[in-house]
């Protein structure tokens, strides 16, 4: 399955690349194949695996957004949006390969 993801830090003003640094680590550290653009980080996986990822990401972000080392986790928005195909792998890369070629001729 493909899920493209955006989180958002509530409560923390405009600044809110630290907090979405933290979730885009997460997601990088997980192995699975991924991509982070202006307005989504996209994850490539099993149901499961990838769910993990978005809910660790979600959290990191919240730990981040928090207060004081050791505080409450902030309030964070999650918008995500999910391509499920069971036994197709390689969508991440090969849906937009197809689009390019298309352009192309």
């Amino acid at each position: 399955m493909l899920v493209a993801f955006s989180v958002t830090p509530i409560g923390v003003g405009e600044d809110v690349g630290p907090p979405v640094a933290a979730a885009v680590r997460v997601v990088r550290d997980s192995g699975l194949p991924n991509e982070t653009n202006a307005m989504f980080t996209t994850i490539e996986g099993e149901w499961d695996e990838v769910m993990d990822v978005v809910r660790r990401a979600v959290e990191a972000a919240g730990r981040a957004a928090g207060g004081p080392a050791g505080g409450p986790a902030g309030r964070v928005s999650l918008v995500l949006k999910a391509d499920v195909r069971p036994g197709v792998t390689g969508a991440l890369t090969t849906k937009v390969a197809t689009i390019e070629r298309l352009l192309s001729g």
